[in-house]
């Protein structure tokens, strides 16, 4: 009797000091759980349009906007249309200083996740063809399927050379921007290649040139048997003579690859988009049927 006695004159203490620990409790779990948004460093995002989703990156010193006339035309897809840092006018960010093509992998991947994207596909053009090629090797479950444009496994093929044969040329862009001549040099080379479309901003000659020393050592053969997502390697033909020798040089540098497939463009430049748009446009809207 004495025993129920205390226990109902002490119950209420405890209850009131269970109630006045509550809300402290709920704060410890919130501080806990609750994390900052993620926010990219080395690119910026545009989204458009509503449906799945669908990455796009482009290429060394190119701007998003090379993708427009394509979004426009195939509708039905959510767009995320990546912008890298120091290319195009985007500002910097943390391309500043250090290694920039697998840190963008990286990065991307943590987008993915960060904004919950189920399987996206991933659409790559010249250097964003590497960056999509590394996502899906290096995080093969974020990826759903890859489209590569105009890029090989080991960059340095695009020039008909091995990363052996341009090292040289790659040391030497290591410090090319350190000369007001070598920074003209890096500019115009931008300008020839990817210049400004919708306005008269550059891309920064120096995260320019590091890039293109990473991507003139890189080989990812190696992990090309690491994509688990279906490939497709889209490529230019110059001219139709040039055709055979080409599909054969693809063929062979996406062997390591599981069935990927290989679609040539006629008569077109390394800027397919733009050189042949109605084919281009074709090929996109049925890989990303399929």
């Amino acid at each position: 009797m004495k025993f129920k006695l205390l226990f109902f004159a002490l119950a209420p203490l405890a209850l009131a000091g269970a109630i006045a620990a509550a809300p402290e409790v709920v704060e410890s779990v919130q501080a806990k759980t609750v994390q900052p948004a993620f926010k990219p460093t080395r690119f910026s995002v545009e989204v458009r349009g509503s449906g799945p989703d669908v990455i796009l990156i482009p290429g060394l010193a190119s701007s998003r906007d090379i993708w427009d006339e394509s979004v426009a035309a195939v509708p039905g897809y959510r767009y995320h249309l990546i912008q890298v840092g120091g290319f195009a006018g985007e500002p910097i960010g943390a391309n500043a200083r250090g290694p920039i093509v697998a840190p963008l992998a990286d990065e991307i991947a943590r987008y993915i996740e960060a904004k919950g994207l189920k399987k996206p596909a991933l659409v790559g053009h010249s250097m964003g063809g590497t960056l999509a090629m590394m996502v899906a090797a290096r995080h093969p479950d974020l990826a759903g399927k890859v489209m590569v444009i105009d890029m090989y496994p080991q960059p340095a093929g695009l020039l008909g050379s091995s990363s052996a044969s341009v090292r040289g040329l790659a040391e030497s862009l290591r410090g090319i921007t350190s000369t007001p001549d070598g920074r003209a040099l890096v500019a115009s080379v931008i300008e020839m290649f990817a210049p400004p479309r919708k306005d008269d901003s550059r891309s920064d000659s120096d995260v320019v040139a590091r890039a293109t020393h990473e991507l003139a050592l890189l080989d990812l053969t190696p992990e090309l048997d690491d994509i688990e997502a279906p490939l497709t390697v889209v490529y230019a033909s110059p001219q139709p003579a040039q055709s055979p020798t080409l599909h054969r040089s693809f063929q062979q540098a996406y062997a390591n690859a599981e069935d990927p497939k290989l679609v040539r463009i006629e008569n077109s430049g390394h800027m397919i988009m733009f050189d042949q748009p109605q084919r281009f446009r074709s090929v996109l809207r049925d890989f990303l049927k399929g």
